[in-house]
């Protein structure tokens, strides 16, 4: 081997870096848990194994039947097991499943840098940094599985009611039904029971609109199915 190929090993390792921390960047700045590093070694990782796997080819191709490539090919499944780290179930909510698809593009990534199809690889990465910039700005308008059903009890009194929509309203959520009557506690103070159904178009976590809605005056208990 001599220092062209170590050049040409090198190269691919560095290129891996970069197109894998763009990918990476877009994730970081959304706070989510598969972030720079994560991609950027996910992709290395990958291309390390692809450059492995030609490596061992050369040196066996037609000495036997064995296929070195299957090395590689290992990459797709096995990305699987840290891309399901990523998803999590929150209420009715499933999250990270836009994580885990873009660990397993991202190994894609880095197999086809390692490959030397570099062409392929710069590509995939323009559109996958399109697709998850632009897209995420269409989540307000698809609403599927984003449906949350809310329950609070609070003062029976109208500054109270306003201020709930006012803090629905700032955390984007639509409000697709609303339903209220006399709690429990209503025989022994002046309160009410609300429900609503919403759309939690932003993907607000469970944590924000609790603190939120425990924040106005008024409001006695939270619950969120």
């Amino acid at each position: 081997m001599d220092m062209d190929y170590y050049g040409v090993v090198l190269g691919r390792l560095v290129i891996s870096c970069i197109l894998g921390g763009i990918i990476g960047y877009e994730r970081e700045s959304k706070s989510k848990s598969a972030g720079l590093r994560t991609n950027v070694l996910v992709c290395l990782g990958s291309c390390l194994i692809m450059i492995l796997s030609q490596d061992l080819y050369a040196t066996v191709e037609g000495k036997t039947n064995a296929d070195p490539a299957r090395l590689a090919a290992q990459v797709v499944s096995g990305i699987g097991f840290l891309g399901a780290g990523a998803i999590m179930k929150e209420g009715l909510n499933v999250t990270g499943l836009t994580t885990a698809a873009c660990l397993w593009v991202v190994a894609g990534v880095g197999l086809a840098v390692g490959a030397g199809n570099y062409l392929g690889a710069i590509a995939t990465t323009a559109l996958v940094f399109v697709i998850l910039a632009v897209l995420a700005r269409m989540d307000s308008f698809l609403a599927i599985d984003k449906h949350l059903l809310l329950k609070l009890e609070i003062t029976n009194d109208q500054e109270t009611m306003n201020m709930i929509y006012d803090s629905l309203k700032d955390l984007n959520m639509k409000i697709k039904s609303a339903n209220m009557k006399s709690s429990d506690l209503s025989e022994v103070s002046n309160t009410a029971a609300l429900t609503f159904e919403l759309i939690n178009t932003h993907n607000e976590k469970e944590s924000v609109i609790l603190n939120r809605l425990y924040s106005v005056n008024g409001v006695i208990t939270v619950e969120i199915d």
